[in-house]
C-alpha cells in the first residue's frame, strides 16, 4: 500500500474568527434568555433545561462512545477524525454546570421529590428505595465521575501518543474501552431513567434506555460528520476521501433505522400489553395537539433522514451529509422535546422560554471546539493505524 504524504505541521490551528465570535455570542444570548426564562417561569424552564442537559449529554457521551468503539473494534477509517469525537466528549466537563439549575427545581420536575406527593401515593412509596433525593444525587455524581475518568484517560493517552509514538498506548486504550462499554451501558440507562422516565414516576419502559442510546449515538455521529466536513473545508483536517464520508453516511443511516426500530418496539409492546400504567404515557402524546408532534417526529426523525441517505451517492456527498447531519441534530432535539414536555403541560408548549436553551447548546459546542482546536493536534499523529486511515479504501 502506498503512503499518502501529508505535512501535519501545516494544518491550520484555529477556527475562523467569525465562527468563534458567533459561538460566544450564541452562548451569551442563550444564557441571558434562559436566566430570564427561569425568573418568569421556573417550572417550564426546568423542563426545557432537562432537554438541554440530555442533548448535550448525548453529544458528550456519544462522542466518548465512538472513541471507545473505534478502539475496541480496531476500526481504521475513523482514525483521521477521532479527535473530533474526543473534542465533543469534552462536553462531559460542563454537564454538571448545565444540570446545576435543575437541582434547585427538582420539586418542579419530579412528583417523587415532593414528600407530600409520596405520602399519599402507594406506588411512589414502593419506588422510594430508588426514587429518593440522596440516591438520585449519588447516581448523578457517580455517572459524571465515571464519564470524566474515561474521558481523561482516553484523551490523555491519545495526546501522549502524539509525542511518544508508543503503540502500547493503543493497546491500553483498547483495554480501557472494554471496561468502559458496560459502564457506559449502565450509566446511560440510569441517565434516561432518572431524568426522563422518572418525570412520569408512575410510568415505566424497559426500552427507554436503549431508545435514548439510539438517539444519542445518531446525534453524536451526525455532529462528528458535520464538524469533520467543516474542518476539511476550512483546512483543519487532511482531505477526507469519499470512502471516509461513505462510512460516516452509512453509520448515520444505520442508526436512523435502529432508532426507528426501537421507537416502534416501545410503542408496539405498550399497545400490545395494554396496561394502564404504560399506555397513559402514549395517550398524552396523542391528544391536545401532541398527536401532530408525534406524527411529525416520525417524519422528521425517520422518514426524511432515511430517504435522504438511502442512495449510495448521498452517503458520499459532503453537501448532502452536512444538511442531513444538521437535520438529525434538530430531530434529536425534537425527540427530547417530545419525550419531556408533555409531562409539563397537556397542550403543546413552545415559545421564547424554550429558545434560549438550544442557543446555549450550539454556542457551547462552538466555543469548546474553538478551544480544543487551538490546544490540540487535529489528527492523532502517533496512532499506528494512521497511515492505513490515510489510504483507507472500501
Amino acid at each position: 500500500m502506498s503512503s499518502t504524504p501529508l505535512n501535519f505541521d501545516n494544518l491550520k490551528k484555529s477556527l475562523p474568527g467569525k465562527t468563534t465570535v458567533t459561538g460566544w455570542t450564541l452562548l451569551a444570548i442563550g444564557i441571558v434568555v434562559s436566566a430570564a426564562a427561569y425568573l418568569v417561569d421556573a417550572e417550564r424552564s426546568a423542563f426545557s433545561n432537562v432537554i438541554l442537559f440530555m442533548f448535550l449529554a448525548s453529544l458528550a457521551i456519544g462522542g466518548l462512545f465512538l472513541v471507545a468503539l473505534e478502539y475496541i473494534s480496531g476500526a481504521v477509517w475513523s482514525v483521521l477524525m477521532r479527535r473530533v469525537n474526543e473534542f465533543m466528549a469534552g462536553l462531559v466537563l460542563i454537564l454538571p454546570l448545565v444540570a446545576l439549575p435543575l437541582f434547585f427545581n427538582l420539586g418542579h420536575l419530579f412528583h417523587w421529590a415532593r414528600p407530600e406527593a409520596v405520602a399519599g401515593d402507594s406506588l411512589l412509596q414502593a419506588k422510594e428505595p430508588y426514587l429518593n433525593l440522596n440516591f438520585f444525587v449519588v447516581r448523578f455524581i457517580v455517572t459524571m465521575v465515571v464519564w470524566w475518568l474515561f474521558y481523561w484517560l482516553f484523551t490523555r493517552n491519545s495526546k501522549k501518543q502524539d509525542t511518544t509514538k508508543d503503540q502500547k498506548i493503543t493497546r491500553t486504550n483498547v483495554k480501557l474501552a472494554a471496561v468502559f462499554m458496560p459502564l457506559f451501558a449502565v450509566s446511560i440507562t440510569f441517565l434516561a431513567i432518572d431524568w426522563m422516565m422518572s418525570i412520569e414516576a408512575h410510568w415505566y419502559s424497559t426500552i427507554l434506555g436503549v431508545y435514548y442510546f439510539s438517539g444519542t449515538v445518531l446525534a453524536a455521529v451526525a455532529a462528528a460528520t458535520y464538524i469533520a466536513i467543516k474542518f476539511m473545508e476550512n483546512g483543519l483536517l487532511p482531505t477526507l476521501k469519499r470512502d471516509h464520508l461513505y462510512s460516516l453516511g452509512t453509520l448515520m443511516f444505520v442508526f436512523v433505522n435502529f432508532w426507528a426500530y426501537i421507537a416502534f418496539s416501545q410503542f408496539m409492546l405498550t399497545w400490545y400489553a395494554n396496561l394502564p400504567e404504560e399506555t397513559f404515557w402514549f395517550m398524552k402524546r396523542w391528544k391536545e395537539g401532541w398527536q401532530f408532534v408525534s406524527v411529525a417526529l416520525i417524519i422528521v426523525h425517520f422518514a426524511v433522514p432515511y430517504f435522504v441517505l438511502l442512495a449510495q451517492d448521498a452517503k458520499m456527498d459532503p453537501k448532502r451529509l452536512k444538511f442531513i447531519a444538521i437535520w438529525i441534530l434538530f430531530a434529536h432535539l425534537f425527540d427530547l422535546y417530545w419525550l419531556v414536555m408533555p409531562s409539563f403541560k397537556e397542550t403543546v408548549t413552545l415559545g421564547w422560554v424554550e429558545i434560549g436553551f438550544p442557543l446555549i447548546a450550539v454556542g457551547a459546542v462552538i466555543v469548546l471546539l474553538s478551544y480544543k482546536v487551538r490546544k490540540n493536534n487535529l489528527v492523532p499523529v502517533g496512532d499506528p493505524k494512521l497511515e492505513r486511515a490515510l489510504n483507507f479504501r472500501l
